[in-house]
């Protein structure tokens, strides 16, 4: 399916780790002639978010690791060595376009918090206003949980919702979601089970992300309304392809009918749930009908939350069918589950429904 050029005004693109690698060596170089496509692309009144991975990569050859170091303050430290050099070289890159570049780091706190969370997007629309290409990273030095994860494709659907992107394009060594015949789909237009089947993780030794966390990301771009598309980014050309909507480039997943708005993009995307509440199959209905949600439904609270905090809906069998901002707290919504008197939990106004969200 071919889009128009003009319907991508504001573009996230996400640079793997893979990327930075020519073979089995380290070589950030090659990373220029994609730059100047983006650098281009710029200077035709695109505007272009970058979130890179690269940092534990760039800073495990600064320190001379032969592999990924595995306890966490010295993948701190070596995340902290390696952003430096990231930043120099992106500093370096667009300097030679006759662009600047700001470095912006985040952690989950930046998104948990409503009043960062708006700040952070306030700082990103305006360096792009200012004409500079925010260059984005998982602040790995102080975020051990994503340094766990030590993956930078959820953080890339984030930003995208972040900044009411148009086109989210993921770049790292493939060429796209493969079928089983090893060929690549060109258009998705719904994440379904046999979608998802067709993912695998990968066994590199500098990242632990996968086809599996590509699509989870690709997921939250198109329930945001962000188009989405995986593709290899070592191919000639290919964000120009992508964005000129030409075939043959990545597999492209056609945001939802119907997306969400910004505030019910933060609750089911930009926070991450802090408990969760089993609910029976009445309750359950009533949420899909945009009711409330009552204590009579609640079957059983799991974790520690406080009054406004987001909160993970699920039913019996532990599917999430929602995600909601709690009116009590984790003690008084305990004391109230099951209870006739139907206290209301959460507003139907501060209720997101949301399937298959991966926590």
């Amino acid at each position: 399916m071919k889009q128009s050029a003009r319907s991508y005004k504001r573009i996230v693109v996400k640079i793997g780790s893979s990327l930075f690698y020519e073979g089995k060596e380290l070589r950030i170089e090659g990373l220029y002639a994609l730059i100047s496509h983006i650098g281009s692309l710029i200077k035709k009144s695109h505007e272009v978010v970058i979130v890179s991975s690269g940092a534990i990569a760039l800073g495990m050859k600064e320190l001379a690791c032969r592999c990924r170091p595995s306890d966490v303050p010295t993948l701190q430290a070596t995340a902290a060595v390696g952003q430096r050099v990231l930043m120099d070289n992106y500093s370096a890159f667009f300097e030679k376009e006759g662009l600047r570049c700001a470095q912006v780091l985040l952690t989950w706190d930046d998104f948990d918090n409503r009043t960062r969370y708006l700040n952070a997007k306030n700082t990103l629309v305006k360096l792009l206003q200012l004409g500079v290409v925010p260059v984005i990273n998982e602040n790995d030095t102080v975020s051990t949980e994503e340094i766990k994860f030590g993956d930078n494709d959820r953080l890339s659907s984030l930003v995208a919702n972040l900044v009411s992107a148009d086109l989210l394009i993921i770049l790292s060594d493939v060429d796209g979601l493969l079928d089983r015949e090893r060929k690549v789909i060109p258009v998705v237009d719904a994440i379904t089970p046999q979608i998802r089947a067709l993912a695998c993780p990968t066994d590199k030794k500098t990242c632990v992300g996968g086809m599996i966390t590509k699509l989870e990301a690709a997921k939250i771009a198109i329930e945001s309304g962000v188009a989405c598309v995986i593709a290899n980014g070592r191919r000639e050309r290919i964000v120009d392809e992508v964005v000129a909507g030409l075939g043959g480039s990545g597999t492209l997943f056609i945001p939802q009918k119907g997306f969400l708005d910004a505030r019910e993009r933060w609750i089911a995307f930009g926070t991450k749930p802090k408990g969760k509440i089993i609910i029976d199959e009445g309750a359950k209905n009533a949420l899909l009908n945009r009711k409330s949600l009552l204590s009579v439904g609640i079957v059983e609270v799991e974790g520690n939350f406080k009054s406004g905090d987001i909160v993970s809906i699920v039913d019996r069998g532990q599917i999430e069918c929602a995600r909601g901002k709690v009116s009590f707290d984790s003690v008084s919504v305990r004391q109230q589950q099951g209870k006739r008197f139907q206290k209301e939990i959460i507003h139907r106004d501060n209720i997101v429904l949301i399937a298959g969200v991966q926590t």
